[in-house]
């Protein structure tokens, strides 16, 4: 095991320095291969890699950019299960450390609804994700990385908790240090305690991108422009706050604007917010204005909502140019400086 000062020998067809690290969830996801029934009714499932912030790291890979995420697995076969996904999605393993007494998560998800797919986490008695230690942090790399992305899970216990407040104190709130609030209300043991942790991760934070539900615990409201105007209060300079059905409000000191969504036929709605994850960092590498971004980062979400799998449907350059040029196309707008039709910076 490395030194908190020291970083691990970096292998395999990597080159250059990540441009994002992502920290924290990592698994294998079983989706079912029938629709519409619960858990004891499937059959049969597929295997995909999973976890918020390893999807948001392959889908800024598959959007061009060096990704590298910070986790941890068990020294089971789903742990080089991982290491590989990660590796054949362009995503660099190196600091994917393993704790020996604990399994690699699972999670299974029953598409019933579709929409809105409830998960069945195996993750007890923790998960190794959960048991980030100085020891497995890059130190030199958490203070330089241009985009470092955390989530507010990885503050549900110690000893990731201590762990990731140390990292956002060494990176001193530079720009970009990004939150997904990502609040799931199994890994705590109630709101109170969420949103006092996950509220200290807020005043470490120049991004903060969440839901509704996800913003009340942060800041205590729902309402998506005080939630806006909170986050700002408090040092944040960009928030997101995801409205489902109406959009997503995008706001600085400058000003704010709700983007409108993409409406698609949804498949799975798991995954969705992880490629509107990769978008958002794609775009902050990019220079681009936060509406520019919120949209981008819109038609990706919208395109894996129309998917199976998180991971494996994360869109390419591409396809969110097309499904951008198509909405521009039907609404009889000019298809002018799509954020995907330029090459990135």
């Amino acid at each position: 095991m490395t030194g908190p000062t020291a970083e691990p020998e970096r292998g395999g067809p990597f080159t250059g320095e990540p441009e994002v690290l992502t920290v924290g969830r990592v698994g294998v996801d079983l989706y079912p291969q029938q629709s519409g029934v619960p858990l004891d009714r499937v059959e049969t499932f597929a295997r995909f890699l999973g976890g918020t912030a390893t999807n948001v790291a392959v889908a800024a890979a598959r959007l061009g950019r060096r990704s590298a995420v910070l986790t941890k697995v068990g020294a089971d076969p789903f742990g080089t299960f991982v290491r590989d996904a990660l590796t054949g999605f362009g995503v660099d393993p190196a600091w994917v450390s393993t704790h020996e007494r604990l399994l690699t998560p699972v999670v299974f998800c029953a598409l019933d609804p579709p929409e809105d797919p409830p998960l069945l986490f195996y993750r007890l008695p923790t998960a190794p994700d959960l048991t980030l230690t100085d020891a497995d942090v890059p130190w030199d790399l958490v203070r330089r990385v241009p985009v470092l992305w955390v989530t507010g899970t990885g503050a549900s216990v110690e000893t990731s908790r201590g762990t990731h407040l140390r990292m956002l104190a060494a990176r001193g709130r530079r720009e970009h240090t990004v939150l997904d609030l990502d609040y799931r209300p199994m890994f705590w043991p109630d709101r109170d305690t969420a949103s006092r942790h996950i509220g200290a991760l807020v005043d470490e934070a120049t991004v903060v991108v969440g839901n509704r539900a996800e913003v009340e615990i942060a800041v205590g409201t729902a309402d998506p422009d005080e939630a806006a105007r909170r986050l700002l209060a408090r040092g944040v300079r960009l928030a997101l706050v995801k409205k489902g059905a109406e959009g997503v409000l995008v706001a600085t000191a400058e000003g704010s604007h709700t983007v409108a969504p993409r409406r698609v036929e949804v498949v799975c709605g798991l995954g969705a917010g992880d490629a509107f994850g990769g978008a958002l960092v794609h775009g902050l590498l990019s220079g681009w204005d936060p509406v520019r971004i919120a949209e981008c980062a819109n038609a990706a979400g919208a395109l894996v909502a129309g998917r199976l799998a998180c991971a494996d449907a994360m869109p390419t350059p591409a396809e969110i140019a097309e499904l951008l040029t198509a909405h521009q196309a039907n609404a009889n707008h000019p298809i002018v400086n799509h954020p995907m039709l330029e090459t990135r910076t």
